[in-house]
């Protein structure tokens, strides 16, 4: 039985389609099999990981329309042991078609239901805000991992993607689990980077990721070549950081 993991933040830039990419990158060597379900209208899950956005024909559009199924939309990534389920810019009218709908919320994971057994983990790459696709994959998703970055204004908004997953724990989706929260873009030289560790452990204790995801410029040169920092450099920080995360989520997991 899968375990489906999204990965959330309605603010942007902060690591959340880097991680998306790398952390399923992680798991496939790591020997896990996994599909990436791209929910962002931006596609970045999707040409990071080797695929023509342009050429898309199947994607997350039309699996949360139902007119196809999570299996007819997968296609093979260039990272070993990693599906994806890709985007295009025209998931942007999902949200505007599925308002009508009923159990709107629900339609995801109605789909996820078909393949939910033949993978270790499904990661869901969520939209940088609160919107219906982000609703989606919350309620479809066991458990949610959060990007944080170590900048100034990490915490800012943090309350309130964490009274919307309360919201979907108490509505559609009670079984929802906090998986972790990830600080990324860490640097050590800054006091200001140190402070948000701290202040992050401080507050949320064992809700954080021992991992740390240190700012690394091979993480943002891999995906300009559609390559997973796994594939693009093994010995990178950046991939010794991921990998170490996908560690600690399959021995949380075990």
């Amino acid at each position: 039985m899968g375990k489906i993991i999204a990965i959330a933040n309605q603010k942007g830039g902060v690591g959340k389609t880097t991680t998306s990419i790398n952390l399923a990158a992680s798991l496939g060597v790591l020997e896990k099999r996994v599909l990436l379900i791209d929910a962002d209208p931006q596609a970045n899950a999707s040409s990071g990981l080797g695929i023509d956005v342009e050429a898309v024909e199947i994607g997350t559009y039309q699996v949360l329309e139902h007119s196809n199924t999570p299996a007819e939309a997968t296609v093979v990534s260039t990272s070993p042991n990693v599906w994806v389920v890709p985007a295009h810019i025209d998931l942007v009218a999902i949200e505007i078609e599925l308002v009508d709908k009923e159990n709107r919320e629900y339609m995801l994971k109605q789909a996820l239901e078909s393949v939910k057994d033949d993978y270790d983990y499904i990661l869901i790459d969520c939209a940088p805000s609160l919107g219906l696709l982000t609703l989606n994959a919350l309620t479809a998703a066991d458990s949610v991992v959060i990007p944080i970055q170590c900048e100034y204004f990490a915490l800012e908004g943090l309350g309130k993607l964490l009274n919307t997953i309360k919201s979907v724990q108490k509505i559609h989706n009670p079984n929802l689990d906090i998986e972790g929260l990830l600080l990324t873009m860490y640097d050590s030289r800054l006091r200001l980077s140190n402070q948000v560790v701290e202040e992050v452990q401080k507050h949320f204790n064992d809700m954080v990721f021992k991992t740390i995801i240190q700012r690394n410029v091979k993480l943002s040169e891999a995906p300009s070549f559609g390559e997973s920092i796994i594939n693009f450099d093994a010995t990178s920080r950046g991939a010794t950081n991921y990998l170490s995360l996908a560690q600690e989520i399959i021995k949380k997991n075990s």
